[in-house]
């Protein structure tokens, strides 16, 4: 693996993590309930923030960015 694809690939991973864990404090934030699935299935998080863009837009763009780094480092 050259260090180009190395880099992508941590900066794509760690932007997912953010992602993640933005999403997580803004379920929290907003209900008990949403909080806990979260917690409990990180892809239930995505959909919660498909239905509150309002609340997660910044979080669901850095999903992007880092699922567009991972998939260039990989391909």
């Amino acid at each position: 693996m050259d260090p180009t694809s190395a880099l992508l690939l941590t900066v794509g991973t760690f932007a997912l993590i953010g992602s993640w864990i933005v999403l997580m404090i803004e379920s929290w934030k907003d209900d008990y309930a949403w909080g806990l699935c979260t917690l409990l299935l990180p892809p239930l998080s995505y959909l919660y923030g498909l239905f509150r863009l309002d609340r997660a837009a910044e979080s669901l763009v850095l999903a992007i960015a880092g699922t567009a780094m991972v998939s260039l480092a990989i391909g």
